[in-house]
């Protein structure tokens, strides 16, 4: 897993037992391996067969709009799908727990972050899983490990603060079913972006085919 594992991680593995053979598969190679193998110090395969009824993400950045939002809500719910609503602040979490209550009512909304405790954690996650909540509002700790195929949507608020890695990341926590998945980027209305913020979010809704991270990388 390229991702939360680098370098220093691999070499101990290979430390263990010089004679032994490495494989290491990732969807996102991170630059340090891409480089290895382009100069032809490790050896590279890629796969460029999608899985079987895979569909490639359709991704849109926007500014943040009611009207959006309601609808990607609205269009989960009535295919029976679920979403994720990843506003990185734990401090102002509940506040759009609130705004997406006050803004469709009868939608069941919990939260997720990492400053809860890991038993209230694993009890709404088991709760979404369950298909008990429509709307997930959580940080990033949903960036890796989390596969859940009826959750098909992913709205990502203040993108322009995630760096590449995290908004690929998060992105691919939906999609991994036989459904279209959908990605979201909002910005706040009239938000003036940086280079390197714009360079990400054009980069990430460029790379929308199946197997665009070795692009990204």
């Amino acid at each position: 897993e390229e991702h939360r594992f680098g370098g220093k991680q691999k070499e101990k593995i290979r430390s263990i037992k010089h004679t032994v053979d490495v494989l290491s598969m990732s969807a996102t190679p991170i630059p340090r391996t891409l480089n290895l193998a382009l100069a032809g110090i490790r050896e590279i395969s890629t796969l460029h067969s999608a899985p079987k009824s895979r569909l490639p993400i359709q991704t849109q950045v926007s500014y943040l709009n009611d009207s959006l939002i309601k609808s990607a809500i609205l269009y989960e719910k009535y295919r029976d799908g679920q979403l994720f609503f990843v506003h990185n602040d734990v401090k102002t979490l509940p506040n759009y727990v609130a705004y997406l209550q006050k803004l469709l009512p009868a939608i069941s909304i919990d939260l997720v972050s990492g400053k809860m405790p890991s038993r209230q954690i694993e009890t709404v996650m088991n709760r979404f899983i369950n298909k008990d909540i429509d709307v997930l509002v959580c940080t990033s700790i949903i960036e890796t490990g989390i596969d859940i195929a009826n959750a098909n949507t992913v709205i990502i608020n203040n993108s322009h603060r995630f760096g590449l890695s995290q908004l690929y990341q998060i992105r691919g926590r939906v999609g991994r079913g036989v459904k279209q998945a959908f990605a979201y980027l909002l910005l706040p209305k009239g938000r003036i972006l940086k280079k390197d913020a714009y360079r990400r979010l054009k980069t990430i809704e460029q790379n929308t085919h199946l197997g665009a991270g070795y692009n990204i990388s």
